[in-house]
């Protein structure tokens, strides 16, 4: 019965490492989130643009889309069998009026904003002026951070 017991403390000390491992990777997830929002609203005061607000459903629809890009190891504004952005944005919660998406993959938050300020359709969604409101979903697989930005202009 002794083993017994030394088995189950050594899966409940493995477990307790690889929640800890996650719990780690989603603060750093969360960093990396808030850096690039800070970085977008950055981009839009130098253009004289009003900052967007963060808003946590629609982090949360970005966040599950960044999570399917990483399993897949692929960028898309829609993978297979995935809901179009809309629908995502919907089922989170999110009433908006209009909406947009910037997507990217790098290794840091700098890589990724710049990767967006570079790319015309993704800079225009950033200082896009009917827009308002952002929520900005991170993953982190094998070192490589795959990001998703939802914009929109919120249903008031």
């Amino acid at each position: 019965m002794n083993s017994f017991f030394r088995i189950v403390a050594m899966l409940l000390t493995v477990c307790a490492g690889l929640a800890t491992q996650a719990a780690l990777a989603q603060q750093k997830a969360d960093i990396v989130a808030r850096q690039l929002f800070e970085a977008v609203n950055h981009e839009r005061a130098s253009q004289g643009l009003a900052q967007l607000k963060w808003d946590d459903a629609l982090a949360g629809a970005a966040r599950q889309h960044a999570e399917a890009m990483a399993a897949q190891n692929t960028l898309s504004h829609q993978l297979p069998g995935e809901p179009a952005l809309a629908t995502r944005a919907t089922k989170a919660g999110v009433h908006f009026v209009w909406l947009s998406e910037n997507v990217a993959q790098g290794p840091t938050a700098a890589n990724i904003n710049e990767q967006w300020r570079n790319s015309p359709n993704h800079r225009a969604n950033v200082l896009d002026t009917d827009m308002d409101t952002v929520g900005i979903g991170i993953v982190e697989r094998n070192g490589i951070l795959f990001a998703a930005a939802d914009f929109c202009k919120l249903r008031r």
